[in-house]
């Protein structure tokens, strides 16, 4: 199947409905298709083919999503890379990743970077040509194409890549036509950036189910989002713990309303919130609240419903739609209830490896299981419990942080000889970044470091504090024993 063939469906059937918002204007499906059709004709004029990967560098507009749509439409695989980046981090993924093409915005200074890839700034001179561009020249790519290579955690600094095809995210599709209840109605409110794949999925998800994406990107005051929801009639939201927190700050309404009258359905993912938290929002803000357990690689796996009883609260959920999920032990055989264990779960938009990584596909991709490193047991009802997670993910915000990539930088500074990162538990965050480093001499201060990694990383990955100390404590095989270093950190409150 080709997804991109759904917006010809779409602009026949509900031409002059809205299928993308923004704060300034209205695309309908007519015109999203043939701005898509268009830009996928301009690629193909460009060189893109089949199979190719292309860095998708744009901001929260219409042009990121018509860019996913148009390359789905020719069979090439996007390639996430967040605007918000430096110009390092960007470049360290597409020398990994080589990328026959990066699209741009014209603003930004990757686009000097001298690399293998061709530089394409989404500028005046890409719109003309891209709408000049005849939108039935290039036709749609059949079987089952790359569309996606969703990025994921590394251990080298470099994040890797589970390639995506259109049948698998057309299964994850399926979970949110059936848990989230997507439909040609829903308007779903994209409030979070669509480099994230909870937002670029939901919003795509929209789009060819014949509904509309209202695009709202960061940064916002929340009264401005909640006027946005208003006057456009969101249906669907999907926000990160941090956020749900400041919506929960908000005032309630002179009317006595829910803050969020018009939703159907408000959910998240990343850290559990406060069982406190979680009934506040229900009762201020909207009562179908949904939060989600899954990751990148493996798409959705476990959800857990406002109807769930209360005892469960502290859980992830049962699977949902198309999903298993078991429980493994050291020799890979299931556990029963009550016994902690290895999560695994498989469903049809599963991926099958990561791009270039055969070992790590090794390690996560097992007789059709997907391992994505986190503990847990589950209840004789199969109520889905963590545990603690086996890896080191940092979830910042509801956003995946990687120590692997920020000790990289780190540990690229002259003065600094070894380096590790940590979770730092914190109530406004769910988890914030500490950083230990070791220094080769005395002659340099933090503020140094931390100026180092705002020029190497993006804001959102900087380290709350770096922590100095004399060693860091290792095992016997010299493995950093991130848990001790986690001990001497007091929750941040």
């Amino acid at each position: 199947m080709n997804l991109a063939e759904r917006l010809d469906t779409n602009a026949l059937r509900r031409p002059g409905l809205p299928a993308v918002v923004t704060r300034d204007i209205v695309i309908t499906h007519a015109e999203f298709r043939d701005m898509v059709c268009r830009r996928a004709t301009r690629l193909a004029e460009l060189g893109v083919s089949r199979g190719d990967i292309i860095g998708v560098n744009l901001k929260d507009n219409p042009e990121h999503l018509a860019a996913l749509f148009a390359l789905a439409r020719i069979g090439a695989a996007a390639l996430p890379m967040d605007w918000r980046w430096t110009v390092a981090e960007k470049s360290r993924l597409a020398d990994f990743f080589d990328p026959s093409v990066v699209l741009s915005e014209p603003e930004d200074p990757f686009i000097r970077i001298d690399g293998d890839w061709q530089s394409v700034k989404t500028n005046s001179d890409w719109r003309s040509a891209a709408d000049a561009a005849d939108p039935d020249a290039t036709d749609l790519a059949d079987g089952d194409p790359p569309l996606l290579l969703a990025l994921s955690s590394g251990t080298t600094g470099i994040p890797k890549g589970p390639l995506i095809t259109h049948n698998q995210f057309f299964a994850r599709f399926m979970i949110y036509f059936v848990t989230l209840g997507f439909t040609e109605r829903t308007k779903y409110l994209c409030a979070t950036p669509l480099y994230f794949g909870g937002s670029r999925g939901y919003s795509m998800c929209a789009i060819y189910a014949g509904g509309t994406a209202l695009l709202f990107p960061p940064p916002y005051e929340m009264p401005d989002l909640i006027d946005f929801a208003d006057r456009n009639g969101a249906t669907k939201m999907f926000l990160v713990p941090t956020l749900l927190r400041r919506v929960l700050d908000m005032p309630p309404r002179d009317d006595g309303k829910l803050l969020l009258p018009g939703l159907d359905m408000l959910f998240s993912t990343g850290s559990i919130l406060h069982e406190e938290e979680r009934d506040a929002l229900m009762r201020n803000v909207c009562p179908s609240y949904l939060n989600f357990y899954g990751s990148t690689d493996g798409g959705g796996a476990t959800a857990l419903f406002w109807h769930d009883p209360p005892e469960v609260s502290g859980s992830v959920g049962r699977p949902v739609f198309g999903a298993e999920i078991d429980i493994a032990g050291d020799d890979d055989r299931s556990l029963p209830p009550g016994e902690i264990g290895r999560i695994r779960y498989k469903h049809p938009g599963t991926a099958t490896g990561y791009h270039n990584d055969p070992d790590a596909s090794k390690t996560a991709f097992r007789d059709g299981w997907y391992y994505p490193g986190d503990l847990g047991w589950r209840d004789v009802a199969g109520y889905l419990f963590l545990a603690g997670r086996a890896k080191d993910l940092i979830i910042r915000g509801g956003v995946n942080v990687y120590p692997a990539e920020i000790e990289h930088v780190l540990n690229q500074h002259a003065m600094v000889m070894d380096a590790a990162v940590v979770a730092w538990p914190s109530r406004e965050f769910g988890e914030e970044i500490a950083a230990f480093v070791v220094l080769r001499n005395d002659n340099i201060d933090t503020e140094e470091i931390l100026s180092w990694c705002r020029k190497n990383l993006a804001r959102y990955k900087l380290p709350r504090e770096i922590f100095v100390i004399d060693d860091l404590p290792k095992s016997g095989v010299g493995k950093v024993l991130k848990h001790e270093l986690a001990d001497r950190l007091t929750p941040l409150d």
